[in-house]
């Protein structure tokens, strides 16, 4: 009977207890000029952080039963308005998701995309939410985010809030490059509790009474007429054995189901009038007494699940959820039976009293002939945490592996002799932590398949009440957005139920055409908790991670070039697409020879190796990030790709200052050491290309410099007193400095090569996600096309600059001798 036990007092006992003990540690927090009687039960704050494209996060929140509201204040740097929202691409659009039970999963399909509500989020936001259990809700971030939800407004239990930076198709595919906007997070959160356990609502200042459950007893259990099983029926009721109520005032129970039940009663007796004022009480016919019922929630008018005037007949739920229900009776209209008359002291009296019908262990249905077998958790060896298969408990089959005979296990008996209505149910448990996982369920045959599957969160399905389900082909929950078909046929049933609440599970099996020879063929049956669905359909990795406070667990695909989606399953990219993509992206690196052609022909040995190491290392770097052939691991060969290409860029600057091999060498190994630290540390980072620019240009400028103290250490600077010689000797200085420059370069060259280097930054700057092949092929081109040109703007020097007097003056000495004779002739 552990199954179907009824939480009754002690729950109470244990729960003043925990109160107690909270305050004496200082958690009470009182509002006692405003009546309020909550505490502080949890506070979080979550530092800033940051999200890049295409990141996620997970933040779990536990609310307790007794909790009175939760308190969210989320600070970001996102700024957009209205129309910006509209015309972002959802691939670069923030959104913060909630969900009841497990992680918020926005664009596992094209229903929840749909359904996003682009509008600001606020507590109105929620004021109509029953559940979140099947559905979630998502907004678009906003700079200040501040709202507090109620107990009135959600139920108790884990509660996940996501927030994305960009959805979509592509948000798992692998990408060569990652370039948009990111921003950043903080968060602080708190939870509040009621101090007193009958005190309920927003402010905890509505009372509860809990109902007291023991079993009935006598004549109550009544015999089927099938196999004379037995119902027991728990009675629950009120401490007091009368309630009395005046117009439109509510009183509210709460019951507690610890295990599956197949139906609740409601029901209230004795419903009399007691109207002091005139001594007159007594029974009335037309006297309204409404109840609203509620799970995890106090229900309202407004708001609750189910709802019935059981001043004419009694409320039955069947197959009522596991957990805490709460129960508000509300009488209406009382004036209307006293002719109109309005009278504060009349009131309405009656006795309320629960009924919980259950079934004996291992039966189930309206009249207990039905099998119900509890699931077995079997975890796998050496696989990521949670991932488990689950047996039935049961001497009638016997299995060692992950599947199991489905016939030894079925029901043979029919409710109201209908042979299409025989149902087999199972009951698991997912456990806490493991909400991140995937229920994988598939029944295979080797002829048709004739049974529909349903399952329930909490308790067990019916044809009419079901979270997810599978009759056939064209009969599913396929439009939901928690449940994905996988290859399902006449004889195969085969689909996931994704991102799984924590918690009890109830899987039902409806058998169909009882009659028909395929029912005697073995159909084999599997209920499993899996990590990715589909294994990433062979197109990615299944890698895990745990939300913001390491509570919960979850997987996620990281799909390969050509696939996205939540499972990989979705082709992004074409086959012949992705060859001509990688072709691209490898062939454009034969650019190199341009700049390996020149330097080699120059003698330039040290610049040749740089470019011809370079273009090579970038096409095998190239051919691995695509996917088509890794010759070293990925990181050596991004490595390699980034340095070389950093050497490269100063390389072309060195080569065009004319200093000796010496002074190369050590500013080559200089440059080395830089640029090796720069490609080891954040190689990706847009700010390397200034960085590398800035360091060459010094190199260049260091050049020149060492070239000017070379060919000028001998000159003499004596002080000339006469302005008139003074401004001629540095006229003649600049007009000599300018033809050095126009024979050092062709300038021609030069313009091409800052042509061709600007074209590569135009190039580099257009690159995203989704055109990076076609710009960044360019941006290979474009690049080693700059260096050529620029190597051969440097032209050969002609021999009478470079060639020196006996004494050691250079040619701008002897042009100033020749000055001093003229000046004194």
């Amino acid at each position: 009977m552990a199954f179907h036990s009824i939480l009754c007092s002690p729950f109470n006992l244990i729960l003043t207890i925990c109160v107690l003990f909270s305050c004496c540690f200082g958690l009470c927090y009182t509002y006692d000029q405003l009546g309020y009687n909550t505490f502080i039960v949890s506070s979080f704050s979550y530092p800033q952080t940051t999200l890049k494209p295409f990141d996620l996060r997970y933040i779990r929140v536990d609310l307790p039963l007794w909790f009175s509201s939760l308190s969210i204040s989320l600070s970001s740097d996102v700024d957009l308005d209205a129309a910006s929202l509209r015309k972002t691409p959802e691939s670069g659009l923030p959104i913060i998701c909630f969900r009841d039970g497990s992680p918020p999963l926005p664009d596992v399909s094209n229903t929840s995309l749909k359904d996003l509500v682009l509008v600001p989020i606020s507590n109105y936001s929620f004021g109509g939410i029953q559940s979140f259990q099947n559905v979630e809700q998502c907004f678009p971030m906003q700079k200040n985010i501040t709202m507090k939800l109620t107990n009135e407004q959600i139920s108790p239990g884990a509660w996940y809030f996501g927030l994305f930076n960009g959805i979509g198709r592509t948000r798992t595919q692998s990408k060569m490059i990652v370039r948009g906007p990111a921003y950043a997070f903080s968060a602080n959160i708190t939870v509040e509790g009621c101090t007193t356990p009958t005190m309920w609502g927003q402010y905890c200042n509505q009372t509860v009474d809990t109902l007291s459950c023991v079993p009935s007893a006598g004549n109550i259990s009544v015999a089927k007429s099938y196999n004379q099983t037995s119902e027991n029926v728990v009675s629950c009721k009120n401490s007091l054995e009368t309630s009395c109520l005046g117009d439109g005032e509510q009183k509210v129970y709460s019951l507690e189901l610890m295990g599956v039940a197949e139906e609740l009663t409601i029901m209230a007796m004795n419903i009399r009038l007691n109207v002091t004022a005139t001594n007159n009480s007594g029974n009335f016919i037309g006297v309204n007494l409404m109840c609203f019922v509620r799970h995890g929630a106090i229900p309202s008018a407004a708001l609750h699940d189910y709802s019935s005037n059981i001043s004419k007949a009694p409320l039955s739920i069947h197959s009522p959820k596991v957990g805490r229900w709460y129960i508000a009776i509300l009488p209406v209209n009382i004036s209307k039976e006293l002719g109109g008359t309005q009278n504060s002291n009349t009131r309405v009296c009656y006795s309320m009293e629960s009924q919980v019908l259950e079934c004996p262990i291992g039966k189930a249905g309206s009249n207990c002939t039905w099998e119900r077998f509890v699931l077995q958790t079997i975890l796998r060896r050496g696989s990521s945490p949670f991932e488990s298969y689950y047996l039935p408990v049961s001497e009638k089959v016997f299995s060692k592996s992950a599947n199991f005979p489905l016939e030894p296990l079925l029901s043979n008996s029919s409710y109201g002799e209908k042979p299409d209505d025989i149902w087999t149910y199972f009951l698991s448990e997912i456990p806490h932590g493991a909400a991140g996982g995937n229920i994988h369920i598939r029944l295979t045959s080797d002829t048709e398949i004739n049974y529909e599957v349903y399952a329930r969160f909490g308790g067990l399905p019916s044809i009419d009440i079901w979270d997810y389900f599978y009759a056939n082909s064209t009969r599913s929950s396929d439009g939901s957005m928690f449940f994905m078909l996988n290859n399902s046929s006449k004889e195969k049933v085969d689909f996931y139920i994704l991102y799984a609440r924590e918690g009890i599970w109830g899987f039902g099996l409806r058998h169909l055409n009882t009659s028909s020879s395929a029912s005697k063929d073995e159909i084999i049956m599997s209920i499993s908790l899996e990590r990715c669905p589909k294994s990433c359909s062979s197109h990615g990795e299944c890698r895990l991670a745990f939300d913001a406070s390491g509570l919960t667990s979850y997987s996620f695909c990281a799909c390969d070039r050509r696939h996205g989606g939540f499972d990989c399953g979705i082709e992004i990219v074409s086959h012949q697409g992705h060859i001509w993509q990688s072709f691209c992206l490898i062939a454009s690196n034969a650019a190199a020879v341009l700049p390996a052609f020149w330097a080699l022909r120059q003698k330039a040995l040290a610049e040749w190796v740089v470019y011809t190491a370079s273009g090579i290392f970038s096409g095998l770097y190239h051919a691995c990030d695509v996917g088509t052939w890794c010759l070293l691991t990925f990181n050596v060969l991004q490595f390699m790709d980034f340095w070389l290409s950093f050497m490269a860029v100063v390389s072309t600057f060195v080569y065009l200052a004319t200093i000796d091999e010496v002074f190369k060498r050590a500013i080559h190994t200089a440059v080395a050491i830089l640029t090796a630290l720069m490609a080891a540390t954040k190689a990706t980072r847009s700010s390397n290309i200034i960085i590398v620019i800035a360091i060459g240009a010094l190199g260049l400028l260091i050049g020149w410099l060492i070239e000017l103290l070379t060919k000028y250490r001998s000159f003499s600077f004596s002080i000339d007193f006469n302005m008139h010689d003074r401004w001629q000797t540095l006229k003649v200085w600049v007009q000599n400095l300018i033809n050095t420059l126009f024979r050092r370069f062709r300038w021609i060259f030069v313009l091409a090569g800052f042509t061709t280097l600007a074209f590569a930054g135009i190039s580099w700057k257009l690159e995203t996600s989704e055109s990076y092949w076609i710009w960044h092929s360019l941006w290979h081109v474009s690049i080693y096309t700059s260096s050529f040109f620029f190597l051969c703007s440097k032209a050969n020097i002609v021999n009478s600059e470079n060639q020196s007097l006996p004494n050691g003056n250079y040619e701008l000495t002897r042009q100033n001798s020749r000055d001093e004779e003229v000046r004194r002739n």
